[in-house]
């Protein structure tokens, strides 16, 4: 069975830092690029970061660029997200999912963990 399980969520003062995990099991995890979404109230599902297989390749939203860093441990199958300089706006639900996504409409990735929230508020 496919699982993938974030951790690291949590509330965070805005300037401050989190690191987000993701455990991967039931697949070849170091075949798969990698990918960080997330949800706000009410808004759409937003693609924020991409990871390729060996970590060659990143590729950050926007939003988050120069903040927050993508990385893997094949060996582990973990996936990390390493949050900096939060704010307000990074407030939701971060998912992990399956697949290489090139600032693609995120709900291709249909195969994803159940989240953590980020909240950051002072």
């Amino acid at each position: 069975e496919v699982q993938l399980v974030e951790a690291g969520g949590g509330l965070v003062q805005p300037g401050g830092s989190l690191r987000l995990s993701c455990a991967a099991s039931g697949f070849a995890f170091s075949n798969y690029g990698m990918t960080w979404v997330r949800q706000a109230p009410g808004k759409e599902v937003e693609w924020v970061s991409t990871i390729s297989t060996a970590a060659k390749w990143t590729l950050y939203a926007d939003s988050v660029k120069g903040r927050f860093t993508i990385s893997r441990d094949n060996a582990k199958n973990m996936l990390f997200l390493h949050m900096n300089g939060l704010t307000t706006e990074d407030t939701a639900e971060y998912f992990c999912a399956r697949g290489w996504c090139d600032k693609c409409d995120p709900r291709i990735l249909t195969t994803r963990g159940r989240g953590t929230q980020v909240t950051v508020s002072s």
